[in-house]
């Protein structure tokens, strides 16, 4: 241990962040549209797992339509020129994109699993009525969780204005605190509920012979994303976020380690896969609904068709001017 602690480098941050925000734009701000429009057209068809979706892709376009203001921030080098309130509202919609999506992504797990495994009781019984009550208690319940972070300091002027994602070094400890309960509701909870329920879903379609195969691949499928998101997006974010803010409160009382740095770049990169949680929450649409799925197919035949077109007509075009060379 030492008591002299070593000065963290930020230029990693500020090179690794920016490329992945551009590209998530891009990716997920095209990909949710075509998502929401698809559930928007239609609206009459609405199902209950629909209607999840359906806030789970409101929820990432409010985040991505912050990511401009971030990519100038860091591209920047860490100065922050937007003021004080945007940067607690950029900060508050990522937090209610992160959660409500690990909240929709859980009452999705439910609701297959009150589909799959107990059929007989609920059918008739859930309608999207019910889904959008529950939808708005996910919304209240994510909204009051995030609310504390907006009370913290975010920015802090030392030369250039900091836009902190957490808050200043002064009430780190609180932080602290906060964070890991924070972690414990709106992330660990969720987690179980949806592993619990995939796991019986899984059992109950494996060991069932009457079970639509359509519907069994689907759900796997299905479970295949969610494995892909919690394994890749949030597991690594909450571990090393939480860290991340030990570390600091370790540095604060002067006590330090060799590996701080390691932490404060492996938190980085979690930010990173965090940040790819809106590009892949479209890929749920593609397994909850059967007319975009369908019409993805049909637009991805027509691109096909499009650009074999395009090709073979380049080749009769080069073939027609190799052949006047030749006369």
């Amino acid at each position: 241990m030492n008591r002299s602690c070593p000065q963290i480098s930020f230029d990693f941050t500020s090179k690794f962040l920016p490329p992945i925000y551009i590209l998530v734009f891009i990716i997920g701000l095209t990909a949710n549209v075509i998502g929401l429009k698809s559930l928007l057209q239609n609206w009459t068809k609405l199902k209950i797992i629909n209607v999840f979706a359906l806030n789970l892709g409101l929820a990432d376009v409010l985040y991505l339509l912050t990511l401009p203001f971030l990519v100038v921030y860091h591209l920047k080098s860490g100065k922050w020129i937007f003021g004080d309130v945007f940067c607690k509202v950029t900060r508050f919609f990522f937090n209610i994109d992160l959660y409500g999506s690990i909240g929709f992504l859980m009452c999705i797990s439910v609701s297959r699993y009150l589909a799959i495994v107990h059929p007989v009781r609920v059918k008739g019984r859930l309608t999207a009525t019910h889904s959008v009550v529950v939808s708005v208690l996910v919304w209240v319940l994510v909204i009051a969780q995030s609310l504390p972070d907006m009370f913290f300091p975010k920015t802090y002027r030392k030369g250039a204005q900091k836009c902190f994602d957490t808050t200043s070094n002064s009430y780190m400890e609180d932080y602290l605190t906060y964070s890991v309960g924070w972690t414990v509701t709106g992330f660990c909870l969720p987690f179980l509920v949806t592993v619990g329920c995939y796991t019986h879903v899984i059992v109950t379609l494996c060991s069932s012979r009457s079970t639509d195969r359509l519907l069994n691949r689907r759900s796997l499928k299905l479970l295949l994303v969610l494995i892909l998101l919690f394994s890749v997006c949030y597991i690594p974010y909450h571990i090393f976020k939480n860290l991340n803010l030990w570390v600091r409160v370790m540095t604060k009382k002067k006590q330090c380690y060799s590996w701080f740095n390691t932490v404060y770049m492996a938190h980085q990169v979690g930010r990173g896969l965090v940040c790819l949680n809106p590009a892949l929450n479209p890929l749920v649409y593609l397994h909850v609904s059967e007319e975009l799925s369908s019409g993805l197919r049909t637009l991805m035949g027509r691109t096909r068709r499009v650009l074999y077109s395009h090709r073979m007509s380049s080749i009769t075009v080069s073939t027609r001017a190799h052949a006047t060379n030749q006369v």
